[in-house]
């Protein structure tokens, strides 16, 4: 009987010694698309258990740089939070990112938001400041859905000619504030506990996708939010109206226009106003280079546009990568 079970603990020992494990730390908004590579991986490499921890951007940078955890992957919402995160400081924690999807801030809402059948492109920001209306974000600190949907308030107030449109919906219920200071818009935000919201007008999370169920539950009206996401909630009754390019933060053409106003982070971090583009690096810490190697092929390659095509969400194609010498030879033929 002993040598059975003694067989048997081997045995079980055996299996998990086989099993490798892949660590993926990615933005909430990449759940959906991330998810069906995840499949389609595990299908390919019978052998791989991928695991994935979704949550802001920032949140899933600071795991690594912060809290000393290893991932494989990390995939950010705003790929300059790689640069800044990672790679501008000492120690490196990341030599290399590659821009690989695009996406719009737009605000969802469901059959259960009052003044829906009203909401539009040139009254959305006086709906939300209405009495009877509570709306949401994420945290600014945590995740760059969160700083982009301050970014979005603030450039409203240049894009409709009215300068008291961030002090109503935002200053007036937050401890956030903004100023103009050479020539640029600068959105403060206090440390997290200091935000403050009013909760009888905003719901906060840390990560955009933790306000969904409140959306769908009708404790909020209306959430800003990326494109992407409420597309994949559409078969759940999530609507979404899409805001003019000069502030949904998805045009190229109108860089300039954004790059007017920028958001001070409580640690100090800078984000300049800028189209939405994701990116994806392997931390030097990584420690299985080689399959996230190949899960990233996967993600540049035709799998991957095809997943995050039918999830709402634009592909960069070829991906564009910070620097080119320091990517490992299997990725050079997928990124300029």
């Amino acid at each position: 009987m002993l040598i059975i079970t003694a067989s048997a603990i081997s045995m079980c020992i055996g299996n998990e010694d086989s099993e490798k494990i892949l660590k993926i730390f990615h933005a909430g908004s990449l759940a959906g698309p991330f998810g069906e590579l995840e499949d389609i991986f595990e299908d390919e490499h019978s052998d791989v258990d991928v695991q994935r921890e979704a949550s802001g951007s920032a949140a899933a940078i600071r795991k690594v740089t912060e809290l000393d955890k290893v991932a494989d992957v990390v995939a950010s919402a705003d790929y300059s939070l790689i640069q800044s995160m990672m790679m501008d400081n000492d120690p490196v924690y990341a030599e290399w990112y590659i821009q690989f999807a695009k996406n719009q801030m737009i605000i969802a809402y469901t059959d259960m938001s009052i003044y829906k059948n009203e909401i539009n492109q040139t009254n959305w920001f006086q709906i939300l400041n209405k009495d009877d209306v509570k709306f949401g974000f994420s945290n600014p600190n945590d995740d760059p859905c969160g700083y982009r949907s301050l970014m979005v308030v603030q450039l409203s107030e240049l894009f409709y000619d009215d300068d008291a449109l961030f002090d109503v919906l935002i200053e007036d219920n937050t401890g956030i504030s903004c100023y103009f200071e050479n020539g640029v818009y600068n959105i403060s935000v206090p440390e997290s506990p200091n935000i403050n919201p009013n909760a009888d007008k905003i719901m906060m999370r840390s990560a955009e996708v933790d306000l969904m169920s409140a959306l769908e539950l009708g404790e909020i009206d209306y959430l800003f939010i990326y494109r992407s996401v409420a597309y994949q909630y559409q078969e759940s009754g999530v609507y979404f109206m899409e805001l003019p390019e000069e502030i949904d933060l998805s045009s190229v053409t109108e860089k300039d226009f954004y790059k007017q106003v920028q958001v001070i982070q409580s640690s100090g971090n800078v984000v300049v106003a800028k189209p939405i583009v994701y990116g994806v690096t392997i931390p030097t810490n990584a420690k299985n280079k080689d399959l996230a190697t190949k899960y990233i092929q996967m993600l540049l390659g035709e799998t991957g546009q095809e997943v995050f095509t039918t999830n709402g969400q634009p592909p960069i194609t070829p991906g564009v990568c910070s620097d080119k010498e320091l990517l490992p030879d299997e990725l050079k033929t997928y990124v300029i």
